[in-house]
């Protein structure tokens, strides 16, 4: 019977250098790992249901846009094999409207937010005071990222409302923007990545998407050090193991994290398309993706 210790669903092309980074690190560690995408995935199910194959840890990157997926993940789930970044947890820290209650009690801070029911539930809404927000502000839906949904320059009450119907099941926030300092040639906007216990601060164009590790120099000069303790706090609480979160450092000296939790992080190497990850960060997170299925091993 085959017996794997880390499973990988995948189905985006754009995975292919991440799973040969997997590939080797698991390689590393004396680990076998079984590949599930798309045109073997009727095969694979078959296997796991006869209890012909079967796995100890599974990472799964492709049931939240291709629902054929799920029945691995409800095989890991009944067979109690251990799950990094599990569905439920990734389905709950998603909703920025949670997470920013969340992060709020956690004590985190956060840009000023209103939270707007959904439409469907809640068609009409007592008319927020937006003055708090600023002009412009931001409007966004609970979920869903790549910006989908998001309005930057909103002026209106009006806008927010219509917002509201274009996705009628979801919460919507009302955001304050963001001004951040400038700390020597960077814009202090930080997109931070968590791979496995493991924290990798970036400077974050959010214009050009382009990444740009901090150095240990500009780290310890500007005291960048909360970048980590905050992102640490978030795995904490999104009891996720991979994901990236957005932070700002504001002309009032504070840490403001703006983009929450952003699972399902977009793994392209920077070799080989500008917005992408730095390769040695990728390299560390599948490094920690094996050090993590080697030490639930069965």
């Amino acid at each position: 019977m085959p017996h794997f210790d880390l499973c990988l669903t995948w189905n985006w092309e754009y995975d292919a250098d991440f799973v040969r980074l997997l590939e080797t690190a698991c390689q590393a560690h004396g680990l076998s790992l079984l590949q599930i995408r798309p045109d073997n995935l009727a095969a694979s199910l078959v296997q796991l249901n006869s209890g012909a194959t079967t796995f100890d840890a599974l990472l799964d990157r492709a049931s939240e846009v291709d629902e054929r997926f799920l029945p691995v993940e409800a095989w890991a789930f009944t067979h109690d094999a251990y799950r990094i970044n599990p569905r439920e947890c990734s389905l709950w820290s998603e909703d920025k409207a949670t997470m920013h209650l969340e992060f709020i009690a956690h004590g985190l801070y956060t840009p000023h937010t209103i939270i707007l029911p959904p439409y469907a539930e809640k068609p009409k809404i007592p008319s927020p005071n937006l003055n708090p927000l600023g002009n412009p502000f931001v409007i966004k839906p609970a979920r869903g990222g790549g910006g989908e949904g998001v309005v930057l320059e909103a002026a209106s009450l009006e806008q927010a409302l219509a917002a509201r119907q274009r996705y009628p099941d979801e919460k919507y926030l009302l955001q304050a923007r963001v001004n951040t300092q400038q700390l020597g040639s960077h814009p202090a906007w930080f997109r931070v990545m968590c791979g496995a216990g493991q924290v990798y601060p970036c400077w974050w164009d959010p214009n050009s998407h382009v990444y740009t590790p901090v150095t240990p120099a500009e780290e310890a000069e500007f005291g960048l050090g909360a970048l980590r303790e905050i992102t640490h706090r978030i795995a904490d609480i999104s009891k996720l193991s991979i994901f990236s979160t957005e932070i700002a450092y504001t002309p009032a000296s504070l840490f403001l994290v703006v983009d929450y939790v952003n699972d399902q992080i977009d793994l392209r190497l920077q070799s080989k398309a500008a917005d992408g990850v730095p390769d040695a960060i990728v390299e560390n997170i599948a490094s920690g993706i094996a050090r993590l299925a080697e030490s639930h091993h069965k």
